[in-house]
């Protein structure tokens, strides 16, 4: 029998500008349904360019009184905000799974990113610094870093209520003001974070918009807005950069990813399907931008991993996401449901072998939902769709190589270049792999990202570096003052 949608107990309100709700200008509205029966969970508001233009004054209104403020004093109201998100980290890690699909564990772990991250930006506030440079008695040429004005950040589905204000904490650090547009498959976690803020932070200072992509585009294009930070699609990254071009906007792209996991013949053949398995991010059904979709194993190892990653896929608990003990829930939408499935047609059209999945898992319960079985296709090659491009989904795609130049070429072969990891007790293949993969983030025999370590892709993956210091000086602008006594 399938699960009752629990009571999350929020309804939105509508948009949160200048630390007030307001309707919607046009009155017009996304419904936003529960993935995994299609109830519905609430209407929000989609914001045209005049919402826009009001949540991008209150922001500039706000900012030179932030950005004047000691840092001490921002540095306390992050620190409340994060408390705040860890006394409702059990509403928002509900809210999140219900509206994403996503497990509740891994909701609950993405709430105890989005506090530690307020806290580790909130503490780094005293290391943005100038530099002096000694010329000539007399002369002073010095540098100070000031922030931009008004930032505007577009978020994805498959971290809801995490990447709203975790990507926000440094340029909140950093004196700047925000303008934040939540996704639109899963758009209510971003309201609850203006409930958050309301109270914590001065008014305009956080301002939180829904919308599709119009809303978006109002947003990077505004000719107030002097920074843009985007985490989604690859095709969505180009049109905003292009968009951010023509205001010559700093911009920071967090995209998509076709990564690579290495398996060396000296690896455990067990243990590396169960880094596969983990590295997918099955608890967000493999939409993870990191999920090392692409399956690099030496030919000596193939048939055990084959057959060690198929038992392994077979047994993760597929089911309702706000139930404990699912590992894996559903697809966020039916847009995203029937494109995996249509890159599943491609690799049986394509003659790769499908060893596991390959569609919605034989549950009745599930059946009203967009649930997807994790799949697994061997014999894949870098001609077929499902190897070369980004699926977003729970679909695993095995290459096997016998020459490290090969697999060099495999790895390498792609558009993309955000993460891969590396399985051997080989300290040198490690390092020399490492350092040849294209790739803006690697693993060696281990899966996971570290607060304070620079994320972030290389090619069309992405621009920038975020979740470090690198990050909180790229919300600043670096000013030369020149003076002569």
């Amino acid at each position: 029998m399938a699960a009752t949608t629990p009571d999350l107990g929020f309804k939105p309100k509508g948009l949160y500008i200048g630390g007030e709700w307001k309707r919607a200008r046009s009155g017009e509205t996304i419904v936003t349904k529960n993935p995994a029966n299609a109830d519905v969970l609430g209407e929000v508001p989609i914001a045209n360019e005049d919402d826009v233009d009001d949540a991008v004054q209150a922001a500039k209104g706000a900012f030179p009184e932030w950005a004047a403020m000691p840092i001490t004093e921002r540095a306390k109201f992050l620190n409340s905000l994060a408390n705040a998100v860890d006394e409702n980290s059990d509403q928002l890690a509900l809210m999140d799974s219900v509206d994403s699909g996503n497990a509740i564990s891994a909701m609950r772990g993405d709430m105890k990113c989005t506090s530690d991250a307020l806290r580790y930006f909130a503490g780094l506030m005293t290391e943005i610094k100038g530099e002096t440079l000694s010329r000539e008695q007399g002369h002073l040429n010095l540098t100070m870093r000031q922030p931009y004005g008004v930032v505007a950040k577009i978020s994805p589905f498959n971290h809801p209520f995490r990447f709203c204000a975790e990507k926000a904490a440094a340029p909140l650090a950093a004196g700047n003001t925000v303008v934040i547009k939540g996704s639109e498959q899963a758009p209510l976690s971003s309201l609850k974070l203006g409930e958050l803020c309301n109270g914590i932070l001065p008014p305009g200072v956080v301002n939180i918009v829904t919308g599709d992509g119009k809303t978006g585009s109002a947003m990077v294009r505004h000719r107030d807005v002097s920074r843009v930070g985007f985490i989604g699609s690859v095709e969505t990254g180009r049109i905003i950069a292009g968009e951010a071009a023509e205001g010559l906007k700093e911009v920071t792209l967090e995209l998509g990813g076709k990564n690579p996991i290495i398996i060396f013949p000296d690896a455990a053949p067990v243990k590396a399907a169960g880094a596969v398995i983990s590295a997918m991010n099955m608890t967000r059904q493999g939409q993870s931008c990191s999920s090392t979709s692409r399956v690099l194993v030496h030919k000596s190892l193939h048939e055990v991993l084959v057959a060690e990653l198929a038992r392994k896929a077979d047994a993760i608990q597929i089911g309702f996401p706000w139930l404990e003990g699912a590992e894996m829930g559903p697809i966020v939408s039916q847009q995203q449901y029937d494109r995996i499935l249509g890159f599943i047609a491609s690799g049986i059209e394509q003659k790769a072998k499908l060893v596991t999945g390959g569609g919605p898992p034989d549950d009745a319960d599930l059946k009203e939902g967009f649930f997807i079985a994790p799949t697994v296709f061997d014999k894949v090659t870098s001609e077929m769709k499902i190897g070369s491009e980004e699926i977003f989904g729970p679909v695993m795609s095995i290459m096997s190589w016998s020459d490290e130049d090969e697999m060099i070429d495999i790895a390498n072969g792609v558009m993309y270049g955000l993460t891969a990891a590396i399985f051997t007790n080989d300290f040198a293949a490690a390092m020399r792999t490492a350092e040849r993969i294209e790739a803006g983030y690697v693993w060696i025999n281990s899966i996971g990202r570290y607060l304070g370590a620079p994320y972030g892709g290389w090619k069309q993956s992405g621009l920038g570096k975020e979740e470090c210091f690198e990050e909180l000086l790229s919300y600043t602008r670096v000013k030369n003052v020149n003076m002569r006594w």
